[in-house]
Protein backbone atom coordinates (compact mmCIF):
# COMPACT_ATOMS: atom_id res chain seq x y z
CA UNK A 1 0.00 0.00 0.00
CA UNK A 2 2.93 2.32 0.66
CA UNK A 3 4.37 1.50 -2.77
CA UNK A 4 1.11 2.35 -4.56
CA UNK A 5 0.89 5.53 -2.48
CA UNK A 6 4.31 6.55 -3.85
CA UNK A 7 3.08 5.69 -7.36
CA UNK A 8 0.04 7.93 -6.97
CA UNK A 9 2.21 10.72 -5.55
CA UNK A 10 4.48 10.63 -8.61
CA UNK A 11 1.44 10.67 -10.89
CA UNK A 12 0.08 13.68 -8.99
CA UNK A 13 3.41 15.53 -9.19
CA UNK A 14 3.56 14.95 -12.96
CA UNK A 15 0.61 17.27 -13.58
CA UNK A 16 0.17 20.94 -12.82
CA UNK A 17 -2.70 22.43 -10.88
CA UNK A 18 -4.73 20.61 -8.25
CA UNK A 19 -6.11 17.45 -9.88
CA UNK A 20 -8.20 15.05 -7.79
CA UNK A 21 -8.00 11.26 -7.80
CA UNK A 22 -10.62 10.84 -10.52
CA UNK A 23 -9.10 13.47 -12.82
CA UNK A 24 -5.65 11.85 -12.44
CA UNK A 25 -7.16 8.59 -13.67
CA UNK A 26 -8.69 10.45 -16.61
CA UNK A 27 -5.38 12.10 -17.54
CA UNK A 28 -3.43 8.81 -17.50
CA UNK A 29 -5.96 6.07 -18.31
CA UNK A 30 -8.49 7.93 -20.41
CA UNK A 31 -12.27 8.11 -20.11
CA UNK A 32 -12.69 4.41 -19.32
CA UNK A 33 -10.13 4.60 -16.53
CA UNK A 34 -11.92 7.67 -15.19
CA UNK A 35 -15.28 5.87 -15.27
CA UNK A 36 -13.88 2.84 -13.42
CA UNK A 37 -12.33 5.13 -10.81
CA UNK A 38 -15.62 6.98 -10.36
CA UNK A 39 -17.52 3.73 -9.75
CA UNK A 40 -14.99 2.17 -7.36
CA UNK A 41 -14.55 5.45 -5.49
CA UNK A 42 -18.27 5.47 -4.72
CA UNK A 43 -18.35 1.76 -3.88
CA UNK A 44 -15.42 2.09 -1.47
CA UNK A 45 -16.82 5.05 0.44
CA UNK A 46 -20.30 3.53 0.62
CA UNK A 47 -18.84 0.24 1.91
CA UNK A 48 -16.83 2.06 4.58
CA UNK A 49 -19.87 4.05 5.70
CA UNK A 50 -21.88 0.83 5.95
CA UNK A 51 -19.13 -0.68 8.13
CA UNK A 52 -18.98 2.36 10.43
CA UNK A 53 -22.75 2.63 10.85
CA UNK A 54 -22.98 -1.10 11.51
CA UNK A 55 -20.12 -0.98 14.05
CA UNK A 56 -21.81 1.81 16.00
CA UNK A 57 -25.20 0.09 16.24
CA UNK A 58 -24.25 -2.29 19.11
CA UNK A 59 -22.52 0.60 20.90
CA UNK A 60 -25.71 2.66 20.81
CA UNK A 61 -27.74 -0.34 22.01
CA UNK A 62 -25.46 -1.01 25.01
CA UNK A 63 -25.22 2.72 25.85
CA UNK A 64 -29.00 3.19 25.88
CA UNK A 65 -29.36 0.06 27.98
CA UNK A 66 -26.75 1.22 30.53
CA UNK A 67 -27.66 4.90 30.81
CA UNK A 68 -31.40 5.01 30.22
CA UNK A 69 -32.47 1.39 30.95
CA UNK A 70 -34.10 1.42 27.53
CA UNK A 71 -33.88 -1.51 25.14
CA UNK A 72 -33.09 0.08 21.77
CA UNK A 73 -34.34 -1.85 18.75
CA UNK A 74 -31.70 -3.38 16.47
CA UNK A 75 -33.60 -1.84 13.55
CA UNK A 76 -33.53 1.67 15.02
CA UNK A 77 -29.86 1.70 16.15
CA UNK A 78 -28.25 2.07 12.66
CA UNK A 79 -30.24 5.27 12.04
CA UNK A 80 -28.80 7.04 15.09
CA UNK A 81 -25.32 7.63 13.69
CA UNK A 82 -26.48 9.45 10.50
CA UNK A 83 -29.17 11.34 12.46
CA UNK A 84 -26.90 12.48 15.29
CA UNK A 85 -23.78 13.29 13.28
CA UNK A 86 -25.35 14.12 9.93
CA UNK A 87 -25.78 17.65 11.27
CA UNK A 88 -22.01 17.96 11.62
CA UNK A 89 -21.60 17.01 7.94
CA UNK A 90 -24.30 19.54 7.06
CA UNK A 91 -22.14 22.29 8.61
CA UNK A 92 -19.38 21.53 6.13
CA UNK A 93 -15.61 21.07 6.36
CA UNK A 94 -14.89 23.67 9.02
CA UNK A 95 -17.56 22.43 11.44
CA UNK A 96 -16.57 18.79 10.93
CA UNK A 97 -12.89 19.66 11.36
CA UNK A 98 -13.32 21.30 14.77
CA UNK A 99 -15.66 18.58 15.99
CA UNK A 100 -13.28 15.89 14.75
CA UNK A 101 -10.37 17.43 16.67
CA UNK A 102 -12.28 17.01 19.93
CA UNK A 103 -13.04 13.40 19.10
CA UNK A 104 -9.41 12.73 18.17
CA UNK A 105 -8.30 13.84 21.63
CA UNK A 106 -10.72 11.33 23.14
CA UNK A 107 -9.51 8.63 20.75
CA UNK A 108 -5.84 9.15 21.59
CA UNK A 109 -6.41 9.31 25.35
CA UNK A 110 -8.60 6.19 25.42
CA UNK A 111 -6.09 4.29 23.26
CA UNK A 112 -3.18 5.25 25.54
CA UNK A 113 -5.16 4.25 28.62
CA UNK A 114 -6.17 0.89 27.15
CA UNK A 115 -2.79 -0.11 25.78
CA UNK A 116 -1.18 1.02 29.02
CA UNK A 117 -3.63 -0.88 31.23
CA UNK A 118 -4.05 -4.18 29.40
CA UNK A 119 -0.49 -5.61 29.02
CA UNK A 120 -0.80 -7.27 32.44
CA UNK A 121 -3.88 -9.14 31.16
CA UNK A 122 -2.19 -10.39 27.97
CA UNK A 123 -1.57 -14.14 27.98
CA UNK A 124 1.35 -15.23 25.78
CA UNK A 125 -0.25 -18.61 25.02
CA UNK A 126 -3.09 -16.90 23.17
CA UNK A 127 -0.61 -15.11 20.92
CA UNK A 128 1.01 -18.39 19.84
CA UNK A 129 -2.09 -19.63 18.04
CA UNK A 130 -1.85 -19.61 14.24
CA UNK A 131 -3.69 -20.93 11.21
CA UNK A 132 -2.40 -19.59 7.90
CA UNK A 133 -5.32 -20.63 5.66
CA UNK A 134 -7.92 -19.20 8.04
CA UNK A 135 -5.96 -15.94 8.29
CA UNK A 136 -6.28 -15.31 4.54
CA UNK A 137 -9.88 -14.18 5.12
CA UNK A 138 -8.51 -11.13 6.97
CA UNK A 139 -6.35 -9.92 4.05
CA UNK A 140 -9.04 -7.70 2.40
CA UNK A 141 -9.65 -6.00 5.77
CA UNK A 142 -5.93 -5.47 6.37
CA UNK A 143 -5.31 -3.57 3.12
CA UNK A 144 -8.41 -1.44 3.79
CA UNK A 145 -6.74 -0.25 7.00
CA UNK A 146 -4.04 1.41 4.88
CA UNK A 147 -6.30 2.88 2.21
CA UNK A 148 -5.39 6.55 2.68
CA UNK A 149 -4.48 7.28 -0.96
CA UNK A 150 -7.55 9.40 -1.68
CA UNK A 151 -6.11 12.28 0.39
CA UNK A 152 -2.79 12.36 -1.53
CA UNK A 153 -3.91 14.98 -4.10
CA UNK A 154 -5.08 17.29 -1.30
CA UNK A 155 -1.89 16.60 0.68
CA UNK A 156 0.22 17.41 -2.38
CA UNK A 157 -1.36 20.84 -2.68
CA UNK A 158 -1.15 21.45 1.08
CA UNK A 159 2.61 20.67 1.15
CA UNK A 160 3.26 22.75 -1.98
CA UNK A 161 4.33 19.84 -4.23
CA UNK A 162 7.56 19.23 -2.24
CA UNK A 163 8.45 15.69 -3.29
CA UNK A 164 10.89 14.80 -0.49
CA UNK A 165 8.59 16.17 2.22
CA UNK A 166 5.59 14.36 0.74
CA UNK A 167 7.45 11.03 0.57
CA UNK A 168 8.55 11.44 4.19
CA UNK A 169 4.98 12.29 5.19
CA UNK A 170 3.61 9.15 3.52
CA UNK A 171 6.31 6.99 5.10
CA UNK A 172 5.74 8.31 8.62
CA UNK A 173 1.99 8.42 8.04
CA UNK A 174 2.06 4.69 7.23
CA UNK A 175 4.43 3.74 10.06
CA UNK A 176 2.34 5.35 12.82
CA UNK A 177 -0.95 3.48 12.11
CA UNK A 178 1.02 0.27 11.46
CA UNK A 179 2.53 0.53 14.94
CA UNK A 180 -0.82 1.45 16.48
CA UNK A 181 -2.55 -1.50 14.78
CA UNK A 182 0.16 -3.97 15.83
CA UNK A 183 -0.09 -2.92 19.48
CA UNK A 184 -3.88 -3.15 19.31
CA UNK A 185 -3.76 -6.63 17.73
CA UNK A 186 -1.31 -7.79 20.40
CA UNK A 187 -3.59 -6.41 23.11
CA UNK A 188 -6.87 -7.87 21.82
CA UNK A 189 -5.55 -11.27 20.71
CA UNK A 190 -3.63 -11.68 23.95
CA UNK A 191 -6.52 -10.62 26.19
CA UNK A 192 -9.72 -12.06 24.71
CA UNK A 193 -10.19 -15.86 24.46
CA UNK A 194 -10.12 -17.03 20.86
CA UNK A 195 -13.57 -18.62 21.04
CA UNK A 196 -15.05 -15.22 22.03
CA UNK A 197 -13.37 -13.52 19.06
CA UNK A 198 -14.60 -16.28 16.74
CA UNK A 199 -18.14 -15.87 18.06
CA UNK A 200 -18.02 -12.09 17.58
CA UNK A 201 -16.79 -12.57 14.01
CA UNK A 202 -19.66 -14.97 13.24
CA UNK A 203 -22.17 -12.50 14.73
CA UNK A 204 -20.67 -9.52 12.91
CA UNK A 205 -19.70 -7.74 16.15
CA UNK A 206 -16.49 -5.59 16.45
CA UNK A 207 -13.71 -6.93 18.69
CA UNK A 208 -14.24 -4.23 21.33
CA UNK A 209 -17.48 -5.96 22.39
CA UNK A 210 -15.88 -9.24 23.56
CA UNK A 211 -12.95 -7.19 24.89
CA UNK A 212 -15.36 -5.20 27.07
CA UNK A 213 -17.08 -8.38 28.26
CA UNK A 214 -13.89 -10.12 29.38
CA UNK A 215 -12.34 -7.23 31.30
CA UNK A 216 -12.75 -7.28 35.06
CA UNK A 217 -12.42 -3.51 35.56
CA UNK A 218 -15.50 -1.41 34.83
CA UNK A 219 -13.22 1.57 34.06
CA UNK A 220 -11.31 -0.37 31.41
CA UNK A 221 -14.57 -1.76 30.03
CA UNK A 222 -16.06 1.73 29.64
CA UNK A 223 -12.81 3.05 28.15
CA UNK A 224 -12.82 0.24 25.56
CA UNK A 225 -16.29 1.28 24.46
CA UNK A 226 -15.26 4.93 24.30
CA UNK A 227 -12.23 3.97 22.20
CA UNK A 228 -14.39 2.01 19.79
CA UNK A 229 -16.87 4.89 19.59
CA UNK A 230 -14.21 7.54 18.94
CA UNK A 231 -12.45 5.35 16.36
CA UNK A 232 -15.65 4.81 14.39
CA UNK A 233 -16.96 8.38 14.62
CA UNK A 234 -13.70 10.06 13.55
CA UNK A 235 -13.50 7.78 10.50
CA UNK A 236 -17.21 8.16 9.84
CA UNK A 237 -17.01 11.96 9.75
CA UNK A 238 -14.08 11.99 7.33
CA UNK A 239 -15.61 9.49 4.90
CA UNK A 240 -19.08 11.08 5.11
CA UNK A 241 -17.71 14.53 4.39
CA UNK A 242 -15.58 13.25 1.49
CA UNK A 243 -18.50 11.38 -0.06
CA UNK A 244 -20.94 14.25 0.41
CA UNK A 245 -18.55 16.71 -1.26
CA UNK A 246 -17.73 14.22 -4.01
CA UNK A 247 -21.42 13.72 -4.81
CA UNK A 248 -22.10 17.46 -4.68
CA UNK A 249 -19.26 18.17 -7.12
CA UNK A 250 -19.89 15.19 -9.40
CA UNK A 251 -23.64 15.68 -9.64
CA UNK A 252 -23.44 19.50 -9.65
CA UNK A 253 -25.58 19.82 -6.53
CA UNK A 254 -25.62 23.39 -5.27
CA UNK A 255 -24.66 23.83 -1.61
CA UNK A 256 -27.94 25.45 -0.64
CA UNK A 257 -30.00 24.18 2.30
CA UNK A 258 -31.99 21.90 -0.02
CA UNK A 259 -28.88 20.83 -1.91
CA UNK A 260 -27.05 19.85 1.28
CA UNK A 261 -30.02 17.75 2.42
CA UNK A 262 -30.11 15.98 -0.96
CA UNK A 263 -26.37 15.28 -0.72
CA UNK A 264 -26.80 13.90 2.82
CA UNK A 265 -29.63 11.63 1.66
CA UNK A 266 -27.50 10.31 -1.20
CA UNK A 267 -24.65 9.79 1.27
CA UNK A 268 -26.51 7.82 3.95
CA UNK A 269 -29.45 6.00 2.33
CA UNK A 270 -27.43 3.45 0.24
CA UNK A 271 -25.26 2.21 3.16
CA UNK A 272 -28.35 1.93 5.41
CA UNK A 273 -30.05 -0.23 2.77
CA UNK A 274 -26.92 -2.41 2.65
CA UNK A 275 -26.89 -2.84 6.44
CA UNK A 276 -30.46 -4.14 6.52
CA UNK A 277 -29.67 -6.57 3.69
CA UNK A 278 -26.85 -8.40 5.49
CA UNK A 279 -26.74 -9.78 9.02
CA UNK A 280 -22.93 -9.57 9.17
CA UNK A 281 -22.94 -6.12 7.58
CA UNK A 282 -19.85 -4.86 9.45
CA UNK A 283 -17.55 -7.61 8.15
CA UNK A 284 -19.33 -7.94 4.80
CA UNK A 285 -18.85 -4.22 4.12
CA UNK A 286 -15.16 -4.42 5.02
CA UNK A 287 -14.73 -7.51 2.83
CA UNK A 288 -16.18 -5.70 -0.15
CA UNK A 289 -14.17 -2.61 0.76
CA UNK A 290 -11.03 -4.76 0.47
CA UNK A 291 -11.88 -5.52 -3.17
CA UNK A 292 -12.58 -1.87 -3.91
CA UNK A 293 -9.29 -0.84 -2.26
CA UNK A 294 -7.39 -3.49 -4.24
CA UNK A 295 -8.73 -2.05 -7.50
CA UNK A 296 -8.91 1.66 -6.69
CA UNK A 297 -5.79 2.09 -4.53
CA UNK A 298 -3.76 -0.89 -5.74
CA UNK A 299 -4.21 -1.74 -9.39
CA UNK A 300 -5.19 1.70 -10.73
CA UNK A 301 -2.12 3.56 -9.31
CA UNK A 302 0.08 0.84 -10.86
CA UNK A 303 -1.56 1.31 -14.24
CA UNK A 304 -1.35 5.10 -13.91
CA UNK A 305 2.37 5.11 -13.16
CA UNK A 306 3.08 2.79 -16.11
CA UNK A 307 1.60 5.47 -18.38
CA UNK A 308 3.99 8.17 -17.13
CA UNK A 309 6.46 8.88 -19.92
CA UNK A 310 8.29 11.57 -17.93
CA UNK A 311 9.25 9.16 -15.12
CA UNK A 312 12.10 7.04 -16.49
CA UNK A 313 12.58 5.15 -13.23
CA UNK A 314 9.30 3.32 -13.89
CA UNK A 315 10.33 2.29 -17.40
CA UNK A 316 13.13 -0.10 -16.35
CA UNK A 317 12.65 -3.87 -16.40
CA UNK A 318 13.08 -4.16 -12.62
CA UNK A 319 10.55 -1.40 -11.92
CA UNK A 320 7.97 -2.92 -14.25
CA UNK A 321 8.44 -6.36 -12.68
CA UNK A 322 7.83 -4.83 -9.25
CA UNK A 323 4.71 -3.03 -10.48
CA UNK A 324 3.32 -6.18 -12.11
CA UNK A 325 4.02 -8.11 -8.90
CA UNK A 326 1.92 -5.60 -6.92
CA UNK A 327 -0.88 -5.96 -9.48
CA UNK A 328 -0.74 -9.75 -9.01
CA UNK A 329 -0.92 -9.32 -5.22
CA UNK A 330 -3.98 -7.08 -5.61
CA UNK A 331 -5.60 -9.66 -7.90
CA UNK A 332 -4.83 -12.21 -5.19
CA UNK A 333 -6.76 -10.12 -2.66
CA UNK A 334 -9.72 -9.97 -5.04
CA UNK A 335 -9.42 -13.72 -5.62
CA UNK A 336 -9.49 -14.42 -1.86
CA UNK A 337 -12.67 -12.38 -1.54
CA UNK A 338 -14.36 -14.15 -4.46
CA UNK A 339 -13.41 -17.58 -3.10
CA UNK A 340 -14.78 -16.64 0.32
CA UNK A 341 -18.08 -15.38 -1.11
CA UNK A 342 -18.45 -18.61 -3.13
CA UNK A 343 -18.02 -20.62 0.05
CA UNK A 344 -14.65 -22.13 -0.89
CA UNK A 345 -13.19 -21.12 2.48
CA UNK A 346 -16.05 -22.76 4.39
CA UNK A 347 -14.24 -26.10 4.31
CA UNK A 348 -11.37 -24.37 6.14
CA UNK A 349 -13.21 -21.90 8.37
CA UNK A 350 -16.09 -24.04 9.66
CA UNK A 351 -13.92 -26.86 11.07
CA UNK A 352 -11.53 -24.19 12.37
CA UNK A 353 -14.30 -22.37 14.24
CA UNK A 354 -15.67 -25.68 15.55
CA UNK A 355 -12.23 -26.60 16.91
CA UNK A 356 -12.00 -23.24 18.66
CA UNK A 357 -15.48 -23.58 20.16
CA UNK A 358 -14.70 -27.05 21.50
Amino acid sequence: MLATAFFLLDVNLSFRGEPNFVSLAGKTLGKYGKAVTWVFYLLLLYALLAAYISACAPLFISTFSSLFSVSLSAYAAPFLLPLVFGGVIYLGTRGADYFNRILMVGLILSYIFLTGSLPSKVETERLLHNDFLASLVAVPVIITSFGYHIIIPTLTTYLEHKRSLLRKTLLIGSAIPFTVYMIWQWTVLGTVPLEALASSWQDGVPSTEPLSSFLGSSVIRITARFFSFFAVITSFLGVSLSLSDFLSDGLKIKKTRKGKLIALALTFVPPLLFIFSYKKSFYAALDYAGVFVAVLLGILPCLMVLRLKNQQKYQTVYAKCGIYLIILLCLGVIGINILEKRGIFDSVLLPYLQRIAS
